[in-house]
């Protein structure tokens, strides 16, 4: 494997700890002690090959598929991040039930799983996107404009969702 692979690889499995709210000493606890410490931050670092039945596993221990994990997989940081999909649950609050209905049970789900009650905005993924988009018997762009007309998300969403349409 080589140095960048592995560097790159690494950064990916880091980003998915700590995603997570994981320290390398949370990692071996929380795996009682099947991931060591050392192990995964030496695979962090790209100092130690991972072989592919390991990454597999590691990768069934955080809950994310394994192409996750992979360098290559996403722009390589090159690209600008696509914005993030956040909803104003105040401007939502004004649009008519009639309209809103759905995304605002939608988001008031989300908001119970999380345990985010901060009540000002909520981000949201492609998936969730695509998830109200089939709920609302639209298509993710076009549900994005009415979004963006009704004041609940930023026009900087529409690159974002024409960015994920491009790559799908």
């Amino acid at each position: 494997m080589s140095s960048d692979y592995a560097k790159q690889l690494g950064a990916k499995l880091r980003a998915i700890r700590t995603q997570q709210g994981l320290s390398l000493h949370g990692v071996e606890e929380k795996s009682q002690g099947r991931w060591k410490a050392v192990v995964v931050g030496s695979y962090e670092r790209g100092d130690r090959a991972v072989t592919v039945q390991r990454l597999a596993e590691l990768a069934d221990f955080y809950g994310v598929p394994v192409q996750e994990l992979l360098p290559g997989t996403t722009p390589g940081g090159a690209a600008e991040p696509p914005p993030k999909l956040v909803l104003d649950l105040e401007r939502l609050s004004q649009v008519p039930p009639e309209k809103a209905g759905p995304l605002q049970r939608y988001a008031a789900t989300i908001q119970s799983q999380r345990g985010d009650y901060n009540g000002k905005v909520l981000s949201i993924r492609q998936d969730d996107l695509r998830t109200l988009a089939v709920i609302y018997d639209q298509s993710p762009s076009v549900l994005t404009e009415h979004l963006i007309s009704w004041g609940v998300l930023d026009a900087d969403a529409r690159r974002a969702v024409q960015q994920h349409e491009e790559n799908a």
